[in-house]
Order: structure tokens, then C-alpha cells, then sequence
């Protein structure tokens, strides 16, 4: 299988508090919404030797993903996430350690890695963190990079060092104070994320309200949801966001068509439990609105 869109990072189960587990993770959950998208990502990270890692490889192959770089830990097991809602926002509780603490690097041919996304949660640990810096040997022409804090597992240094090999960069409001803490307004916080990092676009996401992209050369969009959107949970909103971002930047959709169907797919992710769907009409239908299908 093609290895030019790689997907590095954590897979694992988000525990909801009334029992519920779904399969989730950032990467992962760009990677799932990426393949359901006619795409073939080459999806990197590592599970436990336990039912829940055999669950993931299951689930992944039933999809029709490449397992060859999901790596199986003798020593660590799945990743696991126990989630708690308040206010229909939610609330992480991230176990550790677990298996993509312990990611290896991987072997790729010259022409691999084309286009890397990676979030900012497998880069807690010094052996994950190897793994995705072989990884940029490979001087992807695209580099997506999720910025995840989730306290404690960041520090502001390894944050702000990843962001120096990104293109695009993905935050929240809250994201974009913390690592560019200022009194200026928020355009003007952007614009600077971008001049001092070079990157070539910045998303900011709102949770519910929406997103705006802005690029190095001033062109900025902002979308919303629509007002009859019903929200079961925002788990898996900004995944959902990324994914389609990434599809538009592969396919060189114009900035505002990607924006419009980044958000129009998150709207339809918030109105389902969990942040992926294993339906894949609903995948279809989307495409075919889009011309795509």
C-alpha cells in the first residue's frame, strides 16, 4: 500500500462515564475519516498485547486500513481515555503509560511521508518522540501538526520546538493563549503564531462556533455551524475538522470550498456519539455531495 499520507500518534479507547467505550484518538481518528474519505493512510502507532489492541486491529482491517506500521507492545497496554462531559464539553483523563508512549520508528522509502500529520499527545515520551523525529528525515512536503495540550502531558519548550517543522498548525482558542500568551487580539495572535513559526496557514478552532483558517498570505475564512445543528458530543469535532483540511490540501481544493466542508463534516461528527462513524453511507453521501463520488 501507498505510505504518501502518514498518520502518526495515539490510538485508544475514550471511556464515557456511563460505560460506553469508543475507539478513538486524535491521529486515529483523522486516519479512520481519511481512508472512509477514498484515501489510503499509512497509520503508525502501537497497541497492547490485550483484548483492546486486538479490538483495534480488528476494527482497522474490517475498514479496510493498513496495519503494517500498528506495532503490538509486549509491555504496555492500549491507550485508554476516561471522559467526562460537562456542559457537553469534554473532560480528558489520560492513562499512562500505555503502548503509543512506546511507538518505533518505521522504515520508509525516499518518496514516503509525502504528507505527515501528527498531534502534539505520543510526543509525552522520548522513545514516541524518536520515532516521529525519523519520521521528518523523510522532509515531508506537507507537514499537519495537531496541537493536543492535555494537562499534564506538555510542556510549553517540545510544543513550541514541533511547531517549527509544521505547515499547517491546528489549535483551540485556549491552545493559542497558552503557547502565545499576549493582550493582543486574537487576529493579531494568529498572524504572529504564523510569522514566527513560517508556517503557511494556521486553524483555529471555536468548539461549537465554528473555525477560521488564515494563511501566510493574509487569506482567511471563517465558518460556523448552522443553527439547527443538534450536538450529541464535540468529541472528535476538530479530528473530523483536520481530516478534511488534509483531504483539501492533498487535492488543492480552494481554501474557502475546504473550509466549508471541513466544517460541514464536523457538524454532521458532533451530531453522532464518538468521534468516528462506522457507517459508510454516511462517508458516501457526503462525497457525493461534494462531487467526489
Amino acid at each position: 500500500m501507498s505510505k504518501e499520507l502518514c498518520i502518526f500518534g495515539e490510538v485508544l479507547f475514550d471511556r464515557f462515564p456511563d460505560g460506553h467505550h469508543v475507539l478513538g484518538g486524535a491521529p486515529f481518528n483523522v486516519a479512520w475519516h481519511l481512508q472512509a474519505f477514498g484515501q489510503s493512510p499509512y497509520f503508525i502507532s502501537r497497541i497492547g498485547k490485550d483484548p483492546e489492541g486486538i479490538r483495534v486491529r480488528k476494527t482497522m482491517l474490517d475498514w479496510g486500513m493498513d496495519t503494517d506500521a500498528l506495532q503490538t507492545d509486549n509491555n504496555y497496554p492500549t491507550g485508554k481515555v476516561n471522559i467526562e462531559l460537562v456542559n457537553g464539553e469534554p473532560h480528558y483523563d489520560i492513562v499512562e503509560p500505555c503502548a503509543y508512549d512506546n511507538i518505533h520508528p518505521v522504515t520508509l522509502g525516499a518518496s514516503d511521508c509525502q504528507i505527515l500529520y501528527h498531534g502534539s499527545l505520543a510526543l509525552r515520551s522520548i522513545q514516541s518522540e524518536k520515532a516521529l523525529l525519523a519520521l521528518l528525515k523523510n522532509n515531508p512536503s506537507l507537514l499537519f501538526v495537531d496541537v493536543n495540550l492535555r494537562s499534564p502531558w506538555w510542556n510549553t519548550e517540545a510544543v513550541l520546538q514541533m511547531l517549527k517543522h509544521a505547515d499547517w498548525v491546528k489549535l483551540n482558542e485556549e491552545e493559542l493563549g497558552l503557547l502565545y500568551p499576549s493582550d493582543e487580539d486574537t487576529a493579531t495572535r494568529q498572524q504572529a503564531i504564523i510569522d514566527l513559526y513560517d508556517l503557511k496557514g494556521l486553524i483555529l478552532t471555536h468548539g461549537g462556533k465554528g473555525a477560521e483558517l488564515l494563511t501566510a498570505q493574509g487569506e482567511r475564512h471563517s465558518v460556523s455551524p448552522r443553527k439547527e445543528t443538534k450536538v450529541a458530543d464535540t468529541v472528535g469535532a476538530g479530528d473530523a475538522f483536520s481530516s478534511v483540511v488534509i483531504l483539501g490540501l492533498k487535492n488543492g481544493w480552494p481554501l474557502s470550498l475546504t473550509a466549508q466542508r471541513a466544517q460541514e463534516f464536523a457538524s454532521a461528527i458532533v451530531q453522532k456519539r464518538g468521534a468516528i462513524v462506522k457507517e459508510r453511507k454516511f462517508y458516501l453521501d457526503l462525497m457525493k455531495n461534494w462531487g467526489l463520488g
